[in-house]
């Protein structure tokens, strides 16, 4: 495929997406940034968050993961299911009758101030490392496709790639991610639609034989009983990584929060869960027909995450195929990382800089510093996690979670399910202490995705301990 026409693709999508700023984006106020002035449409809402929960991990690691886990991601995505219930019942209604810009100020409330810091701080921990996870698959298809012919290095990959998040998000923040993330999302559905369309034209499969083809496939078996893949560890861990990883994520929740009323949020979170499973199978069914693809055709790649990019970009599937991935790879990946930009941005300033809606012409161009100082830590974070990484990212990046999101999941379960009040100045030690005791434990039990269960339970109890 050329590098020219997939230069120009990217060139005009992200004009799009400046244009749709531009129009979004004409009020600065840090209330415009923060909360998108309280007046999203849920619905729009509920469609962008699709795009933003499954992001370019999704997009490139899940189609790949079928080979060595088949369907069993699918366990998970059943106990999402689970968790976006929860989210809506138990957490939104509280972040709603505490007016909340930033999620954190609950644990203000209900512990203190030392309490508070620190679940910011480890939100800012987890989400930069996520974002960092995501934005390095697009760079790293970006640096395969096109820059490695061009000689540019990719420390300038990751420049570029970072630098066109901030210029349509540095002004209104999540009021015009809600609208961009819309497009992406479409763009990143219609991608991987069509690609399961064209690779089923390749193969002379009609929509009746490619579902058997799919089901009587090596890949396709969704339920396990044993090991690592049994459907009880997978459905709990999938359920809890969904409250941490939206109810207990700012960067999710901004964009709750942002709707009109708690009713119209609500409505949101459960039509987009619902939606979501079914996506998350198309993505696991394109998996395996990429496989059986790559295998008639004799189609080599070094790792699972390279299947999808290697099939696309080889040019056997004719030059479309090509451009949809490169579509849907951006639209993916940036419907995360954008609104993760302004996540981080908005925790910093309202967490740890004491930052209000209604701030001052000062506090809007500390806003602006602090959101380009992000952009510059993320471009630092991927290029560690390119020179370390040896692993599927989706699994990195679940690996990462149990240890960054569960003390904010010990927290708040904490502080949801007891009346007990604790010494607050001696939290940020139980926090710190709980992923650590979970690494060690690691060595000698080998433990999943549920190891997020566990960092959580550990600071239950060491908070329990700190009891007044």
């Amino acid at each position: 495929m050329s590098s020219t026409l997939i230069i120009s693709v990217i060139i005009i999508y992200f004009l799009v997406l400046v244009g749709i700023s531009f129009l979004t984006g004409k009020s600065d106020s840090n209330a415009s940034f923060f909360s998108g002035d309280k007046q999203s449409p849920w619905y729009i809402v509920a469609f962008g968050m699709i795009g933003a929960s499954l992001s370019g991990v999704t997009f490139i690691s899940v189609p790949g993961w079928v080979a060595t886990s088949e369907f069993s991601y699918m366990q998970m995505v059943l106990g999402y299911l689970l968790g976006y219930f929860v989210i809506a019942t138990v957490l939104m209604p509280l972040y709603y009758r505490m007016s909340l810009t930033s999620i954190y100020g609950y644990l203000k409330g209900r512990f203190g101030i030392s309490s508070y810091k620190t679940g910011a701080i480890f939100f800012l921990i987890s989400r930069v490392i996520g974002a960092s996870f995501r934005l390095y698959l697009v760079a790293n298809v970006l640096q395969m496709a096109i820059f490695d012919a061009w000689g540019v290095p990719f420390e300038m990959t990751v420049v570029v790639t970072i630098l066109l998040i901030w210029v349509y998000t540095f002004r209104s923040g999540i009021k015009t991610i809600i609208w961009t993330d819309t497009l992406q999302t479409l763009f990143m559905l219609l991608a991987v639609g069509l690609s399961v369309y064209l690779v089923s034209v390749d193969m002379n499969l009609s929509l009746s034989s490619l579902v058997s083809t799919v089901k009587a496939s090596d890949y396709s078996q969704i339920f396990f009983w044993e090991g690592k893949q049994h459907f009880v560890r997978q459905f709990l861990s999938g359920a809890f990584i969904a409250i941490v990883m939206t109810g207990l994520d700012q960067d999710m929740m901004q964009k709750n929060l942002s709707c009109k009323s708690l009713g119209d949020a609500q409505k949101n979170m459960f039509w987009f869960s619902i939606v979501l499973v079914f996506v998350n199978l198309l993505f696991l069914s394109l998996g395996a027909l990429l496989y059986m693809y790559a295998e008639t055709h004799g189609i080599s790649f070094t790792r699972a995450d390279d299947l999808f990019p290697a099939v696309a970009l080889n040019g056997g599937l004719g030059i479309w195929v090509g451009v949809l991935f490169i579509l849907g790879l951006i639209a993916a990946a940036y419907s995360s990382a954008d609104s993760a930009l302004t996540s981080l941005t908005t925790s910093f300033c309202v967490d740890l800089l004491g930052f209000d809606e209604h701030a001052g012409t000062k506090e809007i161009k500390q806003r602006k510093l602090v959101h380009f100082g992000f952009s510059i830590l993320l471009v630092l974070v991927i290029l560690v996690f390119k020179a370390i990484n040896d692993d599927s990212v989706i699994s990195a990046l679940f690996k990462v979670a149990g240890y960054t999101y569960g003390p904010l999941l010990g927290m708040y379960a904490f502080g949801l399910f007891t009346k007990i009040n604790v010494r607050d100045k001696w939290v940020p030690l139980v926090a710190v202490l709980s992923p650590v005791v979970c690494y060690v434990i690691q060595l000698y039990i080998p433990f999943g995705f549920e190891l997020l269960i566990l960092n959580g339970a550990i600071t239950f109890v060491g908070l329990y301990l700190l009891k007044k």
